[in-house]
């Protein structure tokens, strides 16, 4: 059926109604296309308001495509961030080697984009916005599901009866964890830590990234322009994640400023601005692996169904992309055929970016002297070669086919 008579035919019916709980990327993703299919969205987000600034994130490879057809892509070129280098510090602080970053990400220059997370975040908004209700500042409290819909009970008062419900809310869904029960069960932990939040940019740096290590531990600086603000890392391995710091951030600061505390190069003022921080933002390394992302009108996206950790990269692109195949699926299906086409056709495409996590963690975060001494080595070897187009990119286009697939079934695509 051509997109035009698709279109036609699904708004000559009454509305089905959808709740997404989450505003950050894979639920305003999702809203714009189940909105594009002539679905009634409501997003609700337990924060006041939509979330600006964060850190740099990564848009490559297939979920190009996806932000192409949402008509957003040239707003975010224009907000794109262009990183010209990273340097790797030894743990004295002497320098390894300095190199362009496409080198160590296997970017494709002119291709892949990094943005800040709140770009990402405001163009899908404004490319929602006038369709789609927004509830700020509140949260599913429950949902009951029955024959005819979900209905659900907000913690901001009242309720209200929907078609389907999706979790859009994180590694840490509460929608999750109400469907299908602990995250613990779903949680792999990739045996690191860490921190991340911003501190005055007193150090010069511009459109670079300098990174010190020591043996399981690091340290960064990312300097996204010539802002007069840096985002400062810290990264550290540790065997058991310290479950009793992820819900206290005084907790947080003491673990950090313990394993730090004798490190050198600037590490000691990060340490200072760490205590002073507003925005720190910290967690474990890890993965969320479910058999199934759905269960009855309930279905979950992005990190909330198969968060693919930051080793990877693709844990944007993995929520556009998911977004985007499980709106297509539901286009014209109901939602039990829709969730099974949706993970049918999306789950190849998650286990291969999920397996990217194995060149991620030994290569940047060496937690032995001698480790750290072989991926030093490789650095410098890779500073003597151009910038690679490599392993992410190829691997990206090789996973073009759950789109082309989409396609063939929904002609040219909702903005094809």
């Amino acid at each position: 059926m051509p997109l035009t008579d698709q279109l036609t035919d699904v708004r000559s019916t009454p509305r089905r109604k959808v709740l997404i709980s989450g505003a950050s990327i894979a639920g305003p993703a999702l809203a714009f296309w189940l909105n594009r299919y002539g679905y009634a969205v409501t997003v609700v987000e337990k924060a006041p308001t939509l979330r600006g600034g964060g850190y740099p994130i990564d848009v490559r490879g297939t979920a190009l495509e996806v932000v192409r057809r949402m008509g957003i892509l040239p707003r975010l070129r224009d907000a794109h961030i262009d990183l010209r280098r990273l340097t790797f510090l030894d743990s004295d602080g002497s320098e390894v080697t300095s190199l362009h970053p496409h080198a160590v990400t296997g970017g494709v220059a002119g291709q892949d984009l990094e943005v800040r997370r709140g770009d990402l975040t405001e163009a899908l908004y404004t490319a929602v916005r006038d369709d789609v209700e927004f509830l700020f500042n509140d949260s599913i409290d429950t949902f009951d599901q029955s024959d005819h819909g979900v209905d659900v009970t907000f913690r901001g008062g009242g309720s209200r009866t929907f078609d389907m419900v999706f979790g859009a809310d994180g590694m840490h869904s509460r929608t999750r964890e109400m469907l299908f029960g602990p995250e613990e069960q779903f949680h792999r932990y990739l045996g690191y830590c860490f921190a991340v939040f911003t501190m005055r940019n007193t150090f010069g740096l511009s459109h670079e990234t300098v990174m010190w290590n020591a043996p399981g531990r690091a340290a960064a600086l990312y300097a996204v322009g010539d802002d007069d603000e840096v985002h400062a890392f810290l990264n550290f391995a540790r065997p058991e994640p310290p479950m009793d710091a992820f819900r206290d951030p005084q907790a947080q600061r003491d673990l950090v400023a313990k394993v730090f505390a004798d490190a050198g190069w600037e590490v000691p003022g990060m340490l200072a601005a760490l205590r002073e921080a507003e925005d720190l933002f910290f967690d474990g390394v890890s993965q969320i692996r479910m058999p199934r992302w759905s269960n009855g009108r309930v279905a979950l996206v992005g990190d909330a169904a198969y968060a693919p950790s930051f080793l990877t990269g693709q844990g944007t692109s993995l929520a556009l992309v998911g977004a985007y195949m499980l709106a297509g699926c539901l286009a014209d299906r109901g939602h039990g055929a829709g969730f099974a086409a949706y993970e049918r056709d999306t789950r190849q495409f998650v286990t291969a970016n999920q397996g990217l996590v194995g060149q991620g963690g030994a290569t940047l975060f060496p937690t032995t002297a001698r480790a750290l001494e072989q991926r030093n080595e490789r650095l410098r070897s890779l500073s003597a070669m151009p910038p690679a187009e490599g392993k992410l990119a190829h691997s990206a286009l090789t996973l073009l086919e759950p789109l082309r697939r989409h396609d063939r079934r929904a002609g040219s695509g909702p903005a094809g």
